[in-house]
């Protein structure tokens, strides 16, 4: 399977699983890390939840970097592969990567669960809020009542602020808003 029938088929499940929920959003190649890498699809909601797509033309040489990088910002991760990657998937990503292969049955797309994805241990409450564009970030600490001296500051001195004025899953439920809330996703922040 190549890169868009293993994304359909996803979106597909996603769509169907969180149907119920609408409050759900559903982002193909979300920027991370300040635009250092995309996740393939990210699920904004009650967790960030990311998706990595490795079809069969691709390698895994970028995966270990990216598993890193992602690491840092989702709430749980999981890699949807071809069977030729699986072996590889294994070995390199933590036990708490949740990791599916992406196959056909009777000419139709399947994604079969190998691991499932588990609460990543290793979030960072900056990188989290490295997620919200700069005037996100600023209306945020206008409203705990700690952007005093902060309006003309760079967006990474706001974002150290935010990060450290506010509890860790307080953050990550307020980029979860502010994320899910978001208009023109893909312009400029």
């Amino acid at each position: 399977m190549r890169d868009p029938e293993i994304r359909a088929e996803l979106h597909r499940r996603l769509k169907r699983r969180h149907a119920s929920n609408g409050a759900t959003r559903i982002v193909d190649e979300m920027a991370v890390l300040t635009g250092a890498c995309r996740i393939d699809v990210a699920v904004i909601n009650g967790r960030l939840e990311g998706f990595e797509i490795k079809s069969e033309s691709d390698s895994l040489d970028r995966l270990p970097r990216q598993a890193a990088a992602y690491a840092r910002v989702f709430d749980r991760l999981t890699v949807i592969c071809a069977e030729r990657h699986l072996e590889r998937a294994l070995a390199t990503l933590p036990a708490w990567w949740g990791i599916e292969v992406a196959s056909t049955k009777d000419g139709q797309p399947r994604l079969i669960r190998k691991r499932p994805a588990r609460a990543n241990p290793t979030v960072e409450p900056e990188a989290v809020a490295q997620l919200l564009w700069r005037a996100e970030a600023l209306a945020a600490l206008e409203e705990l009542g700690v952007a005093e001296g902060l309006k003309n500051k760079p967006r990474r001195v706001l974002w150290a602020e935010l990060a450290a004025a506010v509890p860790r899953n307080q953050l990550r439920a307020l980029v979860r808003e502010c994320l899910a809330a978001r208009q023109g996703w893909l312009a400029a922040g």
